[in-house]
């Protein structure tokens, strides 16, 4: 009997699983090329990417880094996919192994970090249609036991820019795996032009003018007791290289 009621209990649970919407995931992977070898490296990453990544769940885009320790490697990054595809990508074909092997690896260095990324769409604002060029990237490494405390400003945060700058486009996604590098969660500006970084900083104003006068200063408080540390990186999309064009596409017809 109480198998049973236990079982009942379970079903509203099994429901909405089914029904909720699995959010997109991706696997990046962070290269670093033979600085005597890029043009072949290049070469080698863009063939294998046109005939083995360019569409489907196995789709591929590429940034170049182009700030901070990790300058001057590349992001191989899959994705927006699901969970199933990570195990064809990471158990490849006979032929898509050879030629990664053949005309890719030999041209970069061992050394590789990959990382698995979960969007997470209340916090992001995907709201039209646009075309990647540079991605302005943001790493926050979480204190451990305050993901709660964490998700209250987070959120504090997402309100403060979907009423005062809806128009721009960004992406929160979380790490899937525990990490000692500080990249906890990331949240991925995309933008056009390097003038941005020559804007004065509003958040604070509007920080006030959304949550009420005086509460900047708690909401530091509350952001130093949830959180370590950030760090900052400026990527570039690399649409030559990559199997997936640079466009997003929000709208439906």
């Amino acid at each position: 009997m109480k198998k049973a009621v236990f079982a009942l209990l379970l079903v509203p649970l099994f429901v909405l699983a089914q029904e909720r919407p699995e959010e997109p995931v991706f696997m990046n992977v962070m290269i670093t090329p033979n600085p005597a070898k890029i043009a072949e490296f290049e070469a080698g990453l863009t063939a294998h990417n046109k005939k083995y990544h360019a569409t489907g769940a196995n789709a591929v885009r590429v940034y170049w880094i182009a700030s901070g320790e990790n300058s001057g490697k590349y992001i191989w990054s899959m994705g927006p996919t699901t969970w199933a595809a990570f195990d064809e990508s990471t158990n490849p074909s006979g032929d898509h192994a050879k030629d990664w092997n053949a005309n890719v690896a030999p041209y970069a260095k061992a050394e590789m970090e990959t990382t698995y990324w979960k969007g997470d769409a209340k916090h992001s604002n995907f709201t039209k249609d646009f075309t990647m060029k540079n991605l302005a990237i943001f790493y926050l490494d979480m204190k451990r036991f305050k993901q709660q405390e964490f998700m209250s400003v987070l959120g504090k945060v997402t309100k403060v820019f979907k009423e005062k700058d809806a128009d721009e486009q960004w992406g929160v996604y979380w790490n899937q795996l525990n990490n000692r590098d500080g990249k906890d969660m990331v949240w991925v500006n995309f933008f056009e032009s390097m003038t941005w970084m020559a804007e004065d900083n509003m958040f604070p104003q509007w920080y006030e003018e959304v949550h009420g006068e005086g509460t900047f200063t708690e909401f530091l408080k509350e952001f130093e007791a949830s959180t370590h540390s950030d760090y900052q990186e400026l990527w570039a999309f690399r649409g030559d290289l990559s199997g997936l064009s640079g466009e997003v596409v929000v709208t439906q017809n």
